[in-house]
């Protein structure tokens, strides 16, 4: 039975709960943060919410924002979209407690172009009975949340454009600020976390100037790269200069048949969502796989630099840190995947997304594509004749490229930081929907974080109940205190650049090498004749 619990006053007006599966923990839907971005407040940076008067009920979640019909399939849910989605939750155990709790905003992942923060995968009871106030909400997606013309630069008053989308975390991190002490948070313990795009998103946050104290840990599940990955320029991590997107915002606005920014505005929101993503085609990637065509834009505001510009300078935000990557994505995939893959062939290809190499043919010519010149010391360190050989060979090169990216990456944000960094790389085979084979897959990890087992997504196994506590252990204790060490939890070494070493967590817990040293001397070199994004 679920039970209406006592209104908290916001500075929007006062809003009622209702109790978690859980009794102990109050769950509070659909609260309003910013005010409805339509008509003339469309592309703007989000404006505050309206007051209201009496008490708001926050016990249904809001619409999701628009995206495309067949990437809200994904999001599983079966809510209503809508331009008015600019609500978030809240899970709070803190009734049970008089001192403030340390608070975890989540953001989602989806490329910049799906998804919702009210998806059963990040409810957050669980993290909520470990002692966190959580936090998940909605940004805007696609065209809506990334599109930049010079028209939209030209009024914004700060030159730029493009970033929406951002701004609305930014938005609701300041909402935290204000509100979260009553919701029984710490505002001064606030960690960013997300997946994915939610990851690239907090990669993006951290360079912002305009998020600067709203939050003092950061984690980034997927992907932290090093500058001089070509993996960077299309995985969440990829940015377009202003100049770039402004282009592409004008073509866009010309193929919807619209002469001017007022003329855009003024569509329906349904006629701006394409039924197919976007991509864009002028990255060169080194490979088949390319970017989002709406993603967060370098425009010197809301992200002043580029990666390599902003910590190279140390204008990076001075926060605590976790990263890490999975050890069956970016183009890995498990053994026992391998038939299936190849006998997918072409329709397995994802757009846009992580080619995966099966085939013996499909491997070399990716290496030349990505090589070149140097495709054959490529191929005598991870050798293959025959196409099983070359699936495991592919594999064993995507995952040293992953681990030995993410320590250049934390060698160069530390360069100019005071905080501790922790990176590590999840193993653990897990359910994956739709799926008989478990895998380390992308995204595979956010249930044992949150600890969020609850019946429906998947099958869950008394091992895998095991591997979540300890995981979401870790992620309360950094949120806590920015440091997951723990009493009963295996040691998890602080990152350093004297040590290329990464944190395995999952199928085992512990320090392991980052690859042989021919293997690592080799990613570091190509790395470094790669332009610096």
């Amino acid at each position: 039975m679920t039970i209406v619990l006592d209104p908290v006053e916001t500075t929007s007006g006062l809003v009622q709960g209702i109790s978690g599966r859980d009794r102990s923990v109050a769950v509070f839907r659909g609260i309003p943060y910013a005010a409805p971005p339509v008509g003339e407040l469309r592309w703007r940076p989000p404006q505050p919410p309206i007051p209201w008067t009496g008490i708001r009920r926050a016990g249904s979640f809001s619409a999701m924002c628009p995206q495309s019909p067949r990437d809200a399939v994904t999001s599983g849910i079966g809510l209503a979209m809508s331009e008015d989605c600019l609500y978030l939750n809240v899970w709070t155990g803190a009734a049970t407690s008089s001192a403030p709790r340390p608070v975890l905003v989540w953001i989602y992942g989806g490329g910049f172009r799906a998804g919702t923060g009210a998806h059963p995968r990040f409810d957050g009871e669980g993290l909520a009975c470990r002692g966190v106030v959580v936090v998940t909400f909605n940004y805007r997606l696609g065209a809506f949340g990334f599109l930049a013309t010079r028209e939209l630069s030209e009024e914004s008053g700060q030159a730029a454009s493009g970033n929406y989308g951002l701004l609305d975390s930014i938005a609701v991190l300041r909402w935290v600020r204000d509100n979260i002490a009553a919701f029984g948070g710490d505002p001064g313990r606030v960690t960013i976390a997300g997946q994915s795009a939610g990851a690239g998103s907090v990669n993006f946050l951290a360079m912002s100037p305009l998020a600067t104290g709203l939050f003092q840990r950061a984690i980034a599940q997927s992907h932290a790269r090093y500058s001089r990955d070509p993996e960077l320029r299309y995985l969440s991590t990829s940015y377009r200069t202003l100049a770039d997107a402004e282009s592409a915002g004008e073509r866009y606005t010309r193929a919807h048949g619209a002469r001017s920014l007022a003329e855009l505005r003024s569509f329906p929101w349904q006629k701006l969502v394409d039924g197919h993503p976007a991509f864009d085609g002028g990255v060169d990637t080194r490979s088949k796989a390319r970017p989002p065509l709406f993603r967060p834009v370098v425009d010197g505001w809301v992200i002043p630099a580029g990666y390599e510009d902003t910590y190279g300078k140390g204008a990076q935000n001075d926060v605590c840190y976790i990263a890490g990557n999975n050890l069956d994505e970016s183009g890995a995939v498990p053994e026992s995947a391998f038939a299936e893959h190849r006998a997918a062939g072409a329709l397995d290809r994802q757009p846009g997304g992580p080619p995966i190499h099966v085939t013996l043919a499909d491997y070399v010519a990716a290496a030349k594509e990505k090589f070149g010149v140097r495709a054959e010391e490529f191929l005598h360190l991870y050798p293959a004749a025959s196409d099983d050989e070359a699936a495991r060979a592919s594999n064993a090169a995507v995952r040293d490229n992953a681990r030995i990216s993410t320590y250049l990456w934390g060698t160069r944000w530390t360069e100019h930081t005071t905080r501790p960094v922790y990176t590590y790389y999840w193993t653990y085979a897990a359910p994956v929907p739709g799926k008989r084979t478990r895998s380390a897959s992308h995204g595979s990890e956010i249930e044992f974080v949150l600890d969020n087992m609850e019946p429906g997504r998947a099958s869950w196994t008394a091992e895998d109940r095991e591997i979540a506590q300890r995981m979401s252990a870790y992620w309360a204790n950094f949120i806590a205190t920015g440091d997951p060490n723990g009493p009963g939890l295996p040691y998890w070494p602080a990152y350093s650049a004297h040590s290329p070493t990464v944190m395995e967590v999952g199928a085992q817990f512990g320090p392991i090498p980052l690859a042989d040293p021919a293997r690592f001397s080799f990613w570091k070199s190509f790395f470094q004749t790669q332009q610096a994004w």
